[in-house]
């Protein structure tokens, strides 16, 4: 969690007019930080999905849902005084120059991160876990229509 004070040097101030003093107190939760960073790289073209099992699964039905309520859990922050630094994990789509993409996600996320919360983005590390195949999706739908596991049983028919 970050404070935010006025005069501080940091842009994040809250109240009044500029150099009336101190006026109150911003207090920015790293889950915030995370939201916004999360849902930045969400919105980046390219990217198919935000972390991984269960933290991606959630994330994908609520970011739908919710605006992406659960980035938190997929997007890791540590947040300072002025500064703070953002881990994720995202599966990409395939063909996507990967080099490329993540130049986007860093500037996407460093916008929005910046411009909504006044902190400086020191570094964004970025672990391309997976390479999402457009034609895996149609082959799990089929597997799951015919009602029979993927563990036990025949693979063939």
């Amino acid at each position: 969690m970050v404070d935010i004070e006025p005069g501080s040097g940091n842009s994040a101030t809250s109240g009044g007019s500029e150099g009336n003093g101190v006026r109150g107190r911003t207090t920015i939760a790293d889950g915030v930080v995370a939201t916004i960073a999360g849902i930045a790289i969400r919105e980046t073209d390219g990217v198919h999905s935000v972390g991984k099992g269960a933290s991606k699964a959630l994330g994908a039905v609520t970011g739908r849902v919710s605006g992406a309520s659960s980035s938190g859990r997929s997007v890791k922050v540590e947040v300072g005084e002025r500064e703070t630094a953002i881990d994720v994990d995202v599966e990409v789509e395939y063909g996507v120059p990967i080099h490329e993409l993540a130049d986007r996600i860093r500037t996407h996320a460093i916008e929005a991160v910046e411009t909504m919360t006044g902190l400086k983005v020191v570094e964004i590390n970025i672990n391309v876990f997976d390479v999402h195949i457009p034609d895996d999706d149609d082959e799990d739908e089929e597997g799951s229509a015919g009602g029979g596991s993927r563990g036990g049983g025949s693979r063939v028919r």
